[in-house]
């Protein structure tokens, strides 16, 4: 921090918090990589007292960066701070994946900049709302008579330690700006001891505006030495509080004109980072791009801001974080337009599509997915009222702890809504340990109670390969019978009783398709006709896609138009096994959605066979053609639009 201030502090690396929120193997992240598509810069904007105060501005694609809430503050300052004004934010994604932490510097520079003696910690769920608490450090430690300033802090999270660390740099009477830290309790809202020291360059000289990012196992400590050449530096070490650094002597800066506030950060789905500082003799920033965090090159023409930021830090964020910030704030006329694919954040496929009569909302129940082996064990919903904004309304069976018969594999579901002596039930099928169950429920988000076994526990007569998954549930509008499908290598159905949990005895049988089924059976019923869909090949095969057959019963045969195939990928965009479907189509019109899951984008096609169990959920239109069969459909990041309510 310096008395000349332009400068911006760095982030912490996308890939530390990402591994902090998840070091176990085989199991979904919280925060999957491919879900963070947007950047949150947060920023001061001055030295009036009016302006140091906490702005954000936003950017999809870590260039081109636009201010929110027309460049004002986010946060009353004199509500959170000792000084009235904060300066130097920094903010963190925290380990859980949803909790967000902040940290300022308490000051406002026209009381001189040795004036402060505290920080401002923050904490919030949403990115909108912040709860806050000041920590003077001359008045919680004693010792600290002396102490003239406290500058930029920052946190980090310590694995290691299992806590947030805060590290900042401090001056007392007499020495050096120096990097201490301390870690942060429980609730982040004090320290839990007195600072100690993190940092100094083995010169003695003072070092300041510290910035830590965590790559391959070390951790890269970028700070502003101020010796008679004052620069941009950086120190390693495998271990955050070992005092053992290899400080590199080399300056990073790619300018002979005087810098500091360094700021890197990991672009999106990317292995290239940027490096910015502040030029502040020249009131101008310069970014640098790099892989290894040692050879930079300078990328200043591809930058853009609308706004003058002054030391801030920027946070990768996802598509729904974005809205939750934009909806409150406004969203910035140049800001490019975010594509509505995948609908849902996180690892799914398999998706089951449903409106529900009672509640008026539409509902998406998926496979849970990000398991090595498709090894999940429980099941969740989203529910939405436009089919572009969905609520996680989480889960609603767990295999372990509410089904008896089986507790692994949790497998492609599907729903059903009915109307029974004048209550809605929902009766809901499940794959289970390659079994097929089926549980009930008085609304569309459970609780749902399983029925106590498997409702298809065996291969059909005559049938040697394959496994029982991948339920369907159909009721026919013409006669209110209701029909469950079922079978990967074969499409079996069989007609259900009336109470929804059992079959029909003597309606079961194998309805012939050709060779390119494989699994995933759904049916839908459109001008007297019955469609059926099916995925043809594997589901870890980029060529993974869904086919179709029409007949004149719910129970075949089939008709196979010669061109059947109603989506597959589109390589040109980065879009492969685009399969698994379900159909919606939007109540008392002949308007119609596909539901379907594709690799993750742009991760899964570099996953090879984990691409299969890595998979996300989209939604793109449907349409039918004037014979009535179905238009191929082109799959789309950009998806479909919100429904008007």
């Amino acid at each position: 921090m310096k008395r000349i201030f332009f400068c911006l502090i760095s982030l912490i690396s996308l890939s530390t918090s990402i591994q902090a929120q998840n070091t176990a193997k085989g199991v979904p992240p919280v925060i999957a990589e491919k879900d963070l598509t947007a950047y949150l810069f947060v920023y001061f904007i001055g030295n009036k007292v009016e302006e140091e105060a906490v702005n954000y501005a936003v950017s999809n694609d870590g260039y081109h960066y636009y201010a929110l809430n027309n460049n004002k503050p986010i946060l009353d300052s004199k509500a959170i701070s000792s000084t009235g004004g904060v300066r130097d934010p920094h903010i963190l994604r925290g380990d859980d994946g949803k909790t967000f932490y902040m940290v300022l510097t308490d000051m406002t520079s026209s009381k001189g900049w040795d004036s402060n003696r505290a920080m401002v910690l923050l904490k919030s769920t949403d990115l909108v709302n912040w709860k806050s608490s000041i920590v003077n450090i001359q008045n919680t430690f004693p010792g600290n008579e002396n102490l003239k300033r406290v500058w930029a802090p920052q946190t980090i999270y310590d694995a290691k330690a299992g806590k947030y660390m805060i590290y900042f740099s401090m001056q007392h009477a007499g020495g050096p700006d120096k990097i201490y830290y301390a870690y942060a309790n429980k609730d982040f809202t004090a320290l839990e001891s007195e600072p100690k020291l993190l940092f100094v360059p083995k010169s003695g000289n003072a070092c300041i505006d510290g910035d830590i990012i965590e790559k391959d196992g070390e951790y890269h400590l970028f700070y502003k030495t101020e010796t008679n050449t004052p620069g941009i530096k950086v120190a390693v070490t495998k271990d955050l509080t070992s005092g053992k650094w290899i400080e590199n002597d080399n300056y990073l800066q790619q300018t002979k004109d005087g810098v500091e506030g360094s700021s890197v950060f990991k672009l999106n789905n990317s292995d290239e980072y940027i490096l910015m500082y502040d030029v502040y003799t020249k009131g101008r920033y310069q970014f640098t791009k790099t892989k290894d965090l040692e050879n930079f090159s300078v990328i200043d023409n591809d930058i853009s801001m609308d706004f003058n930021p002054r030391h801030g830090t920027i946070l990768p964020i996802t598509r729904s974080e974005l809205k939750r910030i934009t909806d409150k704030w406004g969203t910035p006329a140049k800001l490019s337009k975010v594509n509505h694919n995948p609908v849902l954040e996180g690892y799914y496929a398999d998706p089951e599509i449903l409106y529900s009569n009672k509640t008026k909302k539409y509902y998406i129940y998926p496979t849970s997915d990000g398991f090595d082996g498709w090894s999940g064990y429980y099941f969740k919903t989203f529910s939405s009222d436009n089919l572009v904004d969905w609520k996680d309304e989480g889960v609603i069976i767990d295999l372990k702890k509410d089904v008896t018969w089986a507790n692994r594999n949790a497998w492609a579901p599907c729903i059903v809504e009915k109307k029974i002596k004048g209550k809605y039930k929902y009766f809901y099928y499940f794959t289970a340990a390659q079994k097929v169950g089926v549980a009930v429920s008085d609304n569309p988000t459970g609780l749902f109670k399983d029925s106590g076994k498997a409702i298809v526990a065996t291969r059909p007569e005559g049938i040697h390969d394959g496994q029982e998954i991948d339920p369907d549930v159909f009721t026919d509008p013409k006669t209110g019978k209701s029909y469950l499908y079922w079978g990967n290598m074969y499409m079996g159905v069989a007609e259900l009783n009336p109470d929804m949990v059992s079959l029909k005895p003597g309606t079961q049988k194998v309805i012939t398709v050709n060779n390119s089924f494989r699994e995933g059976t759904y049916v839908i019923y459109r001008n007297g006709k019955y469609y059926f869909f099916w995925s043809e090949d594997d589901t870890r095969s980029p060529k993974y896609k869904v086919r179709y057959g029409i007949s004149d019963s719910p129970t075949g045969p089939l008709e196979i138009p010669e061109n059947n195939i109603v989506i597959q990928g589109k390589p040109e965009e980065g879009i492969y096994a685009t399969g698994h479907n379900s159909v919606l189509q939007i109540p008392n019109k002949d308007e119609w959605y596909i539901t379907y899951h594709r690799f993750s984008y742009p991760t899964g096609i570099k996953m090879g066979d984990a691409g299969g169990f890595h998979r996300e959920v989209c939604i793109d239109k449907l349409e039918f053609n004037a014979d009535e069969t179905i238009k191929q459909v082109v799959p789309t990041h950009a998806g479909i639009q919100a429904l008007k309510k």
